[in-house]
């Protein structure tokens, strides 16, 4: 089964590269033949110049500003069946590819796998915080999926999906532009398939927007976006703030 990394980007020069490096060198680990497309979002800076840099890696332009938009964009830019939806803060760690494969290969009914993040540059008082807040994650998972069969859980920036699932029910919504977008992929592709939620599926990125907002702002603003798209279809919280230079 072919797969494709998706990866949006908007102002990483600092941070894409070690992103794509993680990103190549899991995939010569893996010795398979696998997509990635770079979605260079509305940059002002050295992206795109630094990403197409890395043989191997397609670089492709989306001007409409927004993560929703540079995933769609990477989506149609790709026909692999499984599209691996990461972010530019990301290093993907030894044995990420090993485990989506076994999973799709194990289970037919799946339609998206996703995990936590590991925040590798916060202190370790966050860190014990985040964890908690991911033991509760668990549980609203299997609330969510096996008792109320609402939808599931999806970490935005760490999920795999099937394309023709997902095209099934109507593919990306632009008219999200940050907060929600991985909700509404748990929610909508639950009404097809299976979409699990595993700790096996861990993504190392960076704690950068947690330190700017704080951990508890960041997770209540998660957590109430979740609700809102969950329960009544959309998010609450329609702007963000960019934590990367203009």
């Amino acid at each position: 089964m072919e797969l494709a990394f998706v990866i949006p980007a908007y102002n990483e020069e600092a941070l894409i590269g070690k992103c794509l490096e993680s990103v190549l060198a899991e995939v010569k680990r893996s010795g398979r033949s696998i997509d990635i497309v770079v979605v260079n979002n509305a940059s002002t800076d050295r992206t795109r110049e630094v990403a197409s840099g890395y043989p191997g890696v397609r670089v492709i332009d989306e001007l409409e500003k927004g993560l929703v938009a540079a995933r769609d964009g990477g989506l149609k830019a790709t026909t692999a069946e499984l599209v691996a939806n990461i972010d530019a803060d990301t290093l993907v760690p030894p044995g990420w590819l090993e485990t989506v494969f076994e999973a799709f290969d194990k289970d037919t009914k799946l339609v998206a796998l996703s995990g936590p993040y590991v925040y590798y540059d916060l202190g370790w008082w966050n860190q014990f915080l985040i964890n908690s807040f991911y033991g509760l994650t668990y549980l609203i998972y299997l609330l969510n999926r096996f008792v109320l069969r609402v939808g599931s859980v999806v970490q935005g920036g760490n999920f795999v999906f099937r394309r023709s699932a997902w095209l099934n029910v109507g593919g990306y919504n632009r008219a999200i532009k940050f907060y929600g977008e991985d909700t509404d992929v748990a929610v909508r592709l639950s009404k097809v398939g299976a979409v699990k939620w595993t700790f096996r599926l861990k993504m190392l990125t960076s704690g950068r927007r947690l330190a700017k907002e704080g951990v508890f702002r960041t997770a209540g603003t998660y957590t109430l976006n979740f609700l809102w798209v969950t329960f009544r279809g959309k998010p609450v919280t329609t702007t963000h703030s960019d934590i990367r230079p203009d």
